[in-house]
Order: C-alpha cells, then structure tokens, then sequence
C-alpha cells in the first residue's frame, strides 16, 4: 500500500510539473493566436477585441490558472481557429490512437516474446542467430518507412488491403479491421524487432543463474524450469523496455497516422501547427504527455505484480 502510495504521489507531482513546462513552453512561442486568427491585416482594435475573447491579454498565470483549472474538469478551452470546444475534439481522437497503439504493441509482444525466448534457448543454432539478425534490421527501419513497404507489398502489389483511410467500428467492423492492419503491423513490427532483442537477452540472462540450472538438476527440462522458475524474473527488464516502447509508439503514431491518413492524435496535433492553433496544440501535448506519464505508473505497478518483494519495500 505504501508502495502505491508513492507512486501516486509521482504520478501527481510529475503531472503538475508537466502541465506548467508544456504551458510555459506554448507561451514562449512567438505571435498573438488573436493576430494569427485575424490575419495581417487586421486592426489593432479588432487584435485587442479578440484577444480580450481569447483571454491572452491576461497575466500569463491567470491564463495557467484557467487552462489548469480547467484540465481537472476536462475542459481544454475552446480552439482559436475553429471555436468549437477541444475536449471533444481530442477525446474522439484519441480514441482512434489508442487502438492504434494498442493493436500494435499487441503485434510487436506476439512476435517478440516467442521469437526472443526461441533466440535465446538456441542462441547457440543458426536458426536463433537468424532470429536475432532479423531483429537487429527490423531496429533499423523507422516506421513511416515500413509502413510504406506494406502499402507497396499489400496495397499497390497484391491489392488484398486498403492502403490508407479510416472507418469508424460502428459503421463498418470489417473494412474498420482491414484499414488498421497495415498500420498496426507498420508499428508492431518494427518495436517487435526491438523487444525481441531485450527479450532474447533476459532470457539469457536468467537462463544462466544458478536456481534455473537447480531446478535442471532436480530433472526439469530446459523448458519445463524456464517456463516455471525463469520467465517471470524474465519479465522485470521487459517491462520496463514494454513501458518505453508504449511512449515511443504514442510518438511513432504521430507520423504513421499522416502516412494512412487516420484521424487521430498525431493528425490533430499536426493540423494544430499547421493552423497555429496554439490552445489545441497545448492540449494534445498535455494528453500525450500525461498518457507517459500514466505508462510509467502502470509500469512501476507491474514491477511491484512481478517482483514481490517491492510490495513490502520500505
């Protein structure tokens, strides 16, 4: 419970710290939001008129005041371009990016955890070393690059799967699936090659302590005492390499949403820029950032799940 109680407590303080760094941050960019919505040709009159609407021309700790007030509520404030509410906007997006994300860490721990732990009980056969080859180009490829090799392969060449759009689950379940498959394995191929590094080498690792080779002894097989003594020490570092690759797929959906055309948060937050629709920007920054911020909690929860011992750590 303690244990709980201190991460909660740096789940809350790092949130806190993120909100006034991504706040201070938008500040410091240069240009009025109510000079960019009016154009160059706008009054100095009409300038102040909309930025007294916009509340810009307050202190900027009582506009903190506001927006951070406002994030406890869920509300994000209104968008300087298009006025309508951003709440909304970013709670229907990301929604499609978290399927996104999730669909493909699924993809990269269904290719990982056998192809590693393979790699690792036969590290010594060619067929592990060619595991552990293939994983080492599959961390080479970015993933807007693989994303366009499956849409050249899947789309252009054998013309199976569609090479870009969304639809909704509820209007179309089927062509909902087949439109995220490409981008799902774009993601989940690529962060598969990197997990499966990490866990080939922690089943390494464990395979060569002394309470595995034990329970060898006691006429386990190889497989029969990693399956029972070995994976979950196993775990503990791929956890924390799962927790990274969940962040850096919230970062790679950025660009793979652009190459497939989905509307999520990445497609929000680059129509924001786009737009210099600075409000927007800050609010998909702050989401994005907390969503880390919440990874990273999860994670230190699953140690204390895996490792007992950090349940009872004073």
């Amino acid at each position: 419970m303690l244990y709980l109680l201190k991460r909660l407590a740096v789940l809350l303080a790092s949130t806190v710290v993120a909100a006034v760094a991504v706040f201070a941050f938008m500040a410091l960019l240069p240009g009025d939001p109510a000079e960019i919505a009016l154009g160059v040709n706008a009054t100095p009159e009409a300038v102040a008129e909309l930025s007294a609407r916009f509340g810009t021309d307050r202190p900027p700790l009582a506009q903190f005041a506001d927006w951070a007030g406002g994030l406890i509520g869920g509300d994000f404030g209104t968008s300087y371009v298009s006025g309508a509410p951003i709440g909304p906007q970013i709670a229907e997006r990301l929604g499609v990016t978290a399927v996104l994300v999730l669909g493909g860490m699924v993809i990269a721990l269904l290719v990982a955890l056998p192809a590693g732990t393979f790699a690792a009980v036969h590290h010594r056969n060619p067929l592990g070393a060619a595991i552990s080859a293939f994983s080492q180009v599959g961390i080479a490829v970015p993933a807007f690059l693989a994303g366009i090799l499956l849409v050249f392969v899947f789309a252009v060449q054998a013309q199976v799967l569609p090479s870009g759009g969304y639809v909704p689950m509820a209007e179309d379940p089927a062509q909902w699936l087949l439109g995220l498959l490409l981008p799902w394995l774009s993601l989940g191929l690529v962060q598969g090659a990197v997990l499966t590094r990490y866990v080939r080498s922690s089943v390494l690792d464990v395979m060569r302590e002394d309470y595995l080779r034990t329970a060898r002894a006691k006429g386990r097989g190889r497989m029969g005492a990693l399956w029972r003594h070995g994976l979950r020490n196993a775990a503990v570092p791929v956890v924390t390499v799962l927790g990274l690759q969940l962040a850096t797929l919230l970062v790679g959906a950025v660009v793979v949403e652009r190459v497939f055309v989905i509307p999520g948060l990445g497609d929000l937050l680059l129509s924001g820029v786009a737009t210099r629709d600075l409000l927007l920007v800050q609010g998909v920054v702050m989401v994005l950032v907390a969503a880390v911020l919440v990874i990273n909690f999860l994670v230190d929860l699953a140690y204390a799940v895996l490792d007992p011992r950090l349940r009872g750590a004073r």
